[in-house]
């Protein structure tokens, strides 16, 4: 299972059905069972992604199934004091949360993590520490700072595989630490846009897990096991030169899904 992973190329692209499908053919392709869909919570066309999974699935207790492939719906949001919070629950709930962030989704509006928090507590949902070290040194990425009595808030940390492939080491002492620290689990995700950085990270249980209420014991029983491929620098470097070279095709009034999915 892969923790955070989007279904879409960039945030402010046109959702594209096809390229959607061909993802999460991929997914399947790279050994993965399930993923957790956290789309960034202002992506153009959110609604649209998940109405449109709803429609082409097989609804199993809080997940899809799309070619063999199983979503856990989730969200990516934005906090005023910088970093990005991860959510995973039930459709409805991810959706509700989304229409009601509608007016902090631009720059300078975000919500601060408190409110945030106040929010996501509203519904059944998880709240996870997306890539929790990511731009602490420029500013721009302020989780650990938070106060002590928001961090025990969250309910997992993310092992994130861009950070990993660029310092493995550190980005591991220091997440599992802080996951220790707060006494909560800390699991994996790629962060991946793209197929290619899939399977890179993946947390594996030990049966299929198609409710979040099972998926909450079995991450606070410990009862998983974290996988880190030797390929994984190679796969979110290609997949970071795949996406540069897609969203140029794009600007430049070409087809880059044609260019995937053609034979």
């Amino acid at each position: 299972m892969d923790f955070h992973t989007h279904g879409k190329l960039a945030k402010k692209l046109p959702f594209s059905e096809v390229y959607t499908n061909w993802l999460f053919t991929e997914a399947g392709k790279a050994g993965l069972d399930a993923v957790c869909l956290t789309e960034h919570f202002n992506t153009l066309g959110f609604d649209r992604i998940y109405g449109y999974i709803m429609e082409n699935s097989e609804k199993d207790g809080d997940t899809f199934l799309m070619d063999g492939l199983r979503i856990f719906p989730g969200m990516e949001t934005d906090m005023a004091e910088g970093g990005h919070i991860l959510s995973i629950g039930p459709a409805d709930a991810i959706l509700e949360l989304n229409r009601r962030l509608e007016p902090h989704k631009e720059k300078g509006s975000f919500l601060p993590f408190a409110q945030l928090l106040s929010l996501f507590r509203e519904y059944p949902v998880m709240v996870g520490a997306g890539h929790p070290f990511r731009g602490m040194e420029e500013g721009t990425g302020n989780i650990p700072r938070l106060p002590a009595a928001l961090l025990s808030g969250f309910d997992f940390i993310d092992l994130n595989g861009k950070d990993l492939a660029e310092n493995a080491q550190k980005t591991i002492d220091r997440t599992k630490s802080f996951g220790e620290m707060l006494g909560k689990p800390v699991v994996t995700g790629s962060d991946t846009h793209q197929a290619f950085q899939y399977g890179c990270v993946h947390t594996d249980f030990a049966e299929e897990i198609s409710t979040f209420a099972q998926l909450r014991e079995k991450m606070n029983a410990g009862e998983y096991a974290i996988g880190i491929e030797p390929t994984l620098p190679f796969q979110v470097r290609t997949a970071s030169m795949l996406k540069k070279a897609l969203k140029q095709i794009h600007s430049l009034g070409g087809d880059y899904v044609e260019v995937l999915v053609s034979e």
